[in-house]
């Protein structure tokens, strides 16, 4: 009897792994880093309403007004690869208090700016600081937990990444009717200062690497990702491939990929070290990453625009009625936190995108009828869809990883989600438009005196009143529009079908070992 107790007494428990950097505040820290995760993602969509306000203001036209969303979104996209070099270099700890002290400063100078020029100037900056908070704030999560703790870790990111561009619109909206367009910027004042604090108090030091730094590498990739973004920004204005321009971003853009894969797998030393992409839970994390960025910003650029134009929302009760989808991403990233460790991440990443499919078919039945139950139900399940991907992907894809790789990685990932959403954007925006004139021209084909069906719902219009052709054209447009946001989502709807069989393809990280 003695002898079992003893055993049962020196019986070792369930190993646990110790995180890569031991810290004792790790809830505050964690606290801090969400804060200005949060505050950064947030100004990537809060801008976008106040466009409207800030055109007289700094006398700007209604074209070049959008320079203010492109010139944080093109620096941003320049900056976030070398958030490794950097973080190696200055610290993590140091790199990332200067971002939010920069990401502060510029914040209050977008609030004050005098014009156009001043304000997309101060764009610039502010996506130059920003850019490196998002993948070091996941770096951080990453560095201070341990294995058995990442999917928790990743749901309180992800919790951030996501429901940020969500609340986003109407946040900017509600602070643009209730007090001006400036506050869109000035919010991030007092955000920032909490942040700043928690990290001064709290975020550890951690070694610095000499690492030298890849010149070539680093300008072939800006200038691809630069011309890229333009091109992605200019298309719709200029009717895509039909100017010479865009064929030049094309050329510069296939130009600059090409040159930079050939340099990093030929230098000694390159700008984004090849052998991460060994790794393949990383590769397809990439793959999974670039899908749900197209869905998820893709879609919250259609909704606004619908709920306004074909429904007569105002900008507030748009916020309101999309709110739900938020509290979905919430709930179903709680949840999911703690799910990661006892189910197979594979299934759950399979159930989040099969949520997400459904719930995009339940758009495509969206009517210029409707009340607000349908896009609040479909809003809902496309919340937990995506919380069901995004933290079970953000741990596999990091699970079997080199952690000396983890600060590039994260950046890398960052990118690809960001690039993914400005490649989703571009998709259905165009092909909103088209179908718009596609839809009008055959709708307006049954617009004859020889309808009968017409001829007796509408004669005036059949005589030629001014009035009641004015209203049935009215109709047609509302009509035509209807019926090409709901081709957008039966697009967005394949997308998430055709993504699926990648989970498969996944290993399961406690199968896939230890990383080299």
């Amino acid at each position: 009897m003695s002898g079992t107790s003893k055993a049962s007494a020196t019986a070792p428990g369930p190993a646990v792994s110790a995180p890569t950097v031991e810290v004792k505040h790790r809830g505050l820290i964690t606290l801090s880093i969400m804060l200005a995760t949060i505050m950064q993602v947030l100004d990537t969509t809060i801008a976008n309403v106040a466009l409207p306000s800030m055109t007289g203001d700094l006398g700007a036209s209604q074209d070049t007004i959008t320079w203010v969303l492109t010139s944080y979104i093109v620096s941003s996209a320049i900056m976030t690869p070398v958030t490794g070099w950097l973080a190696d270099r200055l610290g993590k700890r140091e790199l990332f208090i200067i971002s939010i002290i920069g990401f502060v400063v510029t914040s209050l100078a977008c609030g004050i700016a005098w014009n156009l020029s001043s304000m997309v100037t101060f764009r610039l900056m502010q996506g130059v600081f920003g850019a490196a908070i998002v993948p070091l704030s996941q770096t951080f999560l990453l560095d201070i937990n341990p294995r058995e703790k990442a999917g928790q870790a990743m749901a309180m990111w992800g919790a951030g990444i996501m429901v940020g561009p969500i609340i986003g619109p109407t946040l900017g909206g509600w602070l643009t009717e209730s007090y001006n367009w400036r506050w869109v910027f000035l919010i991030n004042l007092p955000v920032g200062a909490l942040a700043l604090a928690g990290c001064l108090a709290y975020l550890p030091r951690m070694p610095r690497k000499r690492r030298s730094f890849d010149m070539v590498g680093f300008a072939l990739l800006s200038l691809a990702l630069g011309s890229f973004q333009l091109m992605l920004d200019r298309g719709g204005e200029v009717d895509w491939f039909s100017a010479g321009e865009i064929w030049l971003y094309l050329v510069i853009t296939l130009s600059g990929f090409w040159m930079f894969v050939v340099h990093i797998l030929t230098k000694e030393h390159p700008f984004l070290d090849p052998q991460m992409f060994r790794d393949r839970n990383f590769r397809i994390g990439l793959i999974f990453i670039f899908v749900v960025g197209i869905i998820l910003l893709a879609s919250l650029a259609l909704l606004p625009p619908m709920l306004s134009r074909i429904l007569g929302y105002p900008v507030i009760t748009t916020g309101v009625v999309m709110a739900p989808r938020g509290v979905g991403t919430m709930i179903s990233m709680l949840v999911v936190g703690r799910l990661v460790r006892k189910v197979d991440p594979r299934l759950l990443v399979l159930a989040g995108l099969s949520l997400t499919a459904l719930s995009l078919y339940e758009m495509t039945g969206f009517t210029p009828q409707m009340d607000s139950w349908p896009i609040i139900r479909s809003g809902v399940v496309q919340g937990l869809g995506l919380g069901l991907v995004f933290v079970p992907l953000s741990t596999i894809a990091f699970a079997t990883l080199d952690p000396r790789f983890r600060a590039d990685a994260t950046s890398l990932f960052s990118l690809v989600r960001n690039i993914g959403s400005s490649i989703g954007i571009s998709i259905v925006i165009a092909a909103l438009t088209r179908n718009i004139q596609i839809n009008h021209a055959e709708l307006g084909a049954f617009i004859t005196p020889y309808n009968p069906v017409l001829a007796q719902a509408n004669p005036a219009a059949i005589a030629g009143d001014p009035t009641a052709l004015q209203i049935l054209d009215g109709l047609v447009n509302v009509q035509a529009a209807m019926i090409a946001y709901v081709d957008d989502f039966y697009l967005m709807m394949w997308v998430t079908l055709l993504a699926m069989p990648l989970a498969l393809i996944l290993s399961h990280p406690k199968r896939a070992g230890k990383p080299a």
